[in-house]
């Protein structure tokens, strides 16, 4: 390891090798090949990112909540996606595709999946309803069989199912948003496969839950971001980690496991 000497040179760097037990300069240390001289210039740069789930799964709460409620046969008329969907379209497609994209700087593949699968469901939704307003498309009726409709929901099924899969290790927060989702997604493909209005609205009952949930994950995260320890669990693999107020969910300078201060995942 180099000791740094009064003018910031290296006094004696023990490497290996042919360079063992000999004290080395800086340009020495440049040119050498060793492990020793390559973790005396390695250099990491940090540009610290928040967690881009904070901003899908809120950005997939309001979308979800509201199209959710709709499909579940709490409000509304036939009109209602004319009057939700450029919300829905900002919040659900354009914030969650903004958060796949962040997902890769954080080396999330569960937030990059589904973020971007749910993105693209929201922004061609949010063109569907234009579509449909411009009087170019009919629009798609509950309780109808529209097969085509359908297929939009098996893909993100087979999407989401796997993001779920990821999900479980990671913790039990994401695993609960993906997996209601993914239960949804399947029954709402089922019933507009089938054009049963029930199955219909059991998949936007489903919808529901997972927004209240995605509601709690999302806030946890914000809230361990600004307090910088555990509010509302998550259900973290790691015990420690879901204990209200003294739990660490995550470290956030772990050298021997990657580079210094860059954290793996959210």
């Amino acid at each position: 390891m180099a000791t740094i000497g009064p003018h910031n040179e290296p006094a004696a760097v023990h490497g290996n090798g042919g360079a063992a037990g000999r004290a080395r300069t800086w340009e020495q240390l440049a040119i050498a090949e060793d492990h020793e001289a390559w973790l005396a210039r390695t250099r990491v740069f940090l540009t610290p990112i928040a967690a881009p789930s904070i901003m899908g799964l809120f950005g997939f709460l309001i979308g979800t909540g509201m199209l959710g409620a709709w499909q579940a046969g709490w409000y509304g008329s036939a009109v209602t996606p004319l009057l939700i969907w450029p919300f829905a379209m900002t919040a659900g497609g354009i914030l969650q595709t903004i958060a796949a994209i962040a997902s890769f700087r954080a080396r999330d593949g569960v937030a990059l999946a589904a973020h971007t699968a749910w993105g693209a469901f929201w922004m061609g939704w949010g063109i569907l309803q234009l579509l449909t307003a411009i009087r170019v498309l009919p629009p798609v009726l509950l309780g109808s069989a529209n097969p085509s409709f359908a297929i939009w929901f098996i893909m993100l099924t087979a999407v989401t199912g796997m993001a779920a899969a990821g999900a479980a290790a990671q913790n039990l927060g994401i695993f609960a948003v993906l997996l209601s989702l993914a239960a949804g997604s399947a029954l709402t493909a089922a019933g507009f496969f089938a054009g049963a209005l029930v199955v219909q609205q059991v998949g936007g009952w489903l919808f529901v839950v997972s927004a209240a949930l995605a509601l709690y994950t999302a806030g946890a995260m914000t809230l361990e971001e600004a307090y910088g320890r555990t509010i509302m669990p998550l259900g973290m693999w790691k015990r420690g980690a879901n204990v209200p107020i003294k739990g660490q969910p995550t470290d956030p300078l772990a050298y021997r496991s990657g580079m210094p201060g860059v954290r793996v995942g959210q």
